[in-house]
C-alpha cells in the first residue's frame, strides 16, 4: 500500500511539473532557409492591445498576404504552416491572432465592448505595421469563414491599403446561409436513414429562422458538410500538442476567447449582416469557395457575389473542397493565387 501510495504521489508531481513546464514553454515558429527569408512570431502593442502575430515567407520582397482567421475566435497560427509550404515561396504570409482570440487574449482584459468595428480598426492598424516592418506596399487581404466578415469590411473602408479582396468561405446573408445548411443537413441525414437527426435538425428550424441560433456545426460537420479532404479538428488537437507556436498557456487562451466572444460577434453578424453593409469594393474581389461547403454555403455566397460591385471580381468554386479550399486543396489554390497575382496586378 505504501508503494502505490509513493507511485502516486510521484505520478501526480510529474504530471504538475508537467503541466507548469506546458504553460510556460517558450512558442516560436520554424525558421525559413534564405538569405532574404522571415519567420516571426511576436506580440505586437497595435491599436491599444497586444496581438500575436506570425509572418513566415522565403523573400520579404514578396507580396504580403494577411489571412483574418475565422470562428470568432479559432486561430489558425496553431497549425495552418503544415499547409502554406508553396504560399511561403511567392508571398509574405501574414497570421494574427485577433483581439480576445487564442494568444492576443489577456486574461484581466475587457471584452464586453467588443465589436466587429474594433476588429476592422486592429486590421487596418495591424497592416499599417506590417507594411512599415517589411517596406513592402502590394498587400493582399485574405478572409476565412466569419473572418470574411471582417476582412470585407476592412476592405470597404480603407480600400487604398489593399491591392486585392479575397473571401475564402465567404459569409453572406446569415439566416439564408443557416437555412441552406439546414435543408442539407435533413436531406444527408435522410439519405443515411438517419431520421432521428433528420427530425432533431426540423425541430430547430424556427429557431434558425429567427436567428436565434445556427445549424448544428457537429450536423453539418457529420455529413461533410465542413471538411472533406482533411480533419480539421485533428489538425487542431495536433497544433496544440506540438506545434512550437502554441504552449498550454496558449490553449487555454484560446478556448477562453472562445468562450467570452464567440456569442457577441455572432449576434452583431446577424443583427447587420455583410450584404447590406458593403454593397461595393473599390479594390479586385475574389470568392474562393469550397463546392461542398455547407458552414457557409455557395449559393448564397454566390447570391452576395452577384450583388456586390468591384472593379475586378471573380467567383472560384474548389470542386473536392468543402469550407477549407485552402487547406483541402492547397496544390490549386496556390496555383491559383499565383495566377492572379501574375495576371491581374
Amino acid at each position: 500500500m505504501r508503494k502505490l501510495l509513493k507511485i502516486l504521489k510521484i505520478s501526480t508531481i510529474a504530471v504538475v511539473i508537467l503541466i507548469f513546464i506546458g504553460l510556460i514553454f517558450p512558442t516560436w515558429t520554424p525558421s525559413i532557409k534564405g538569405a532574404n527569408s522571415i519567420s516571426v512570431l511576436e506580440k505586437v502593442e497595435i491599436n491599444g492591445t497586444k496581438h500575436a502575430l506570425m509572418i513566415r515567407g522565403v523573400d520579404k520582397n514578396n507580396p504580403i498576404l494577411i489571412f483574418v482567421h475565422g470562428g470568432p475566435g479559432c486561430s489558425e497560427i496553431p497549425y495552418v504552416r503544415k499547409y502554406q509550404k508553396r504560399l511561403e515561396q511567392n508571398f509574405t504570409i501574414v497570421h494574427y491572432d485577433q483581439r480576445g482570440s487564442g494568444k492576443s487574449y489577456h486574461f484581466g482584459e475587457d471584452y464586453t465592448n467588443l465589436t466587429t468595428d474594433l476588429l476592422v480598426d486592429d486590421l487596418l492598424a495591424l497592416t499599417d505595421y506590417i507594411t512599415d516592418k517589411l517596406g513592402q506596399e502590394k498587400v493582399l487581404l485574405g478572409g476565412h469563414s466569419f473572418g470574411t466578415y471582417i476582412g470585407l469590411k476592412a476592405a470597404a473602408k480603407a480600400p487604398e491599403k489593399f491591392n486585392a479582396y479575397i473571401g475564402i468561405g465567404q459569409v453572406s446573408d446569415p439566416i439564408a446561409s443557416e437555412l441552406d445548411s439546414l435543408e442539407y443537413a435533413i436531406r444527408q441525414a435522410k439519405l443515411a436513414n438517419q431520421f432521428k437527426d433528420a427530425e432533431m435538425l426540423e425541430q430547430s428550424r424556427s429557431l434558425i429562422e429567427n436567428g436565434e441560433m445556427l445549424t448544428p456545426r457537429n450536423m453539418i460537420r457529420k455529413y461533410g458538410g465542413a471538411a472533406r479532404l482533411i480533419d480539421d479538428n485533428r489538425d487542431y488537437y495536433k497544433g496544440f500538442l506540438f506545434s512550437p507556436e502554441y504552449n498550454l498557456l496558449d490553449v487555454v487562451r484560446f478556448l477562453t476567447g472562445i468562450s467570452v466572444t464567440q456569442d457577441v460577434l455572432l449576434k452583431e453578424e446577424i443583427q447587420y449582416p455583410i450584404t447590406s453593409l458593403v454593397k461595393r469594393l473599390e479594390i479586385p474581389c475574389y470568392f474562393v469557395m469550397g463546392a461542398y461547403d455547407y458552414m457557409t454555403p455557395v449559393n448564397t455566397a454566390r447570391a452576395y457575389f452577384e450583388m456586390l460591385e468591384a472593379p475586378v471580381k471573380d467567383f472560384v468554386v474548389f470542386e473536392h473542397s468543402a469550407h477549407y479550399p485552402q487547406f483541402e486543396e492547397e496544390k490549386l489554390f496556390a496555383h491559383w493565387l499565383n495566377q492572379i497575382v501574375l495576371y491581374d496586378f
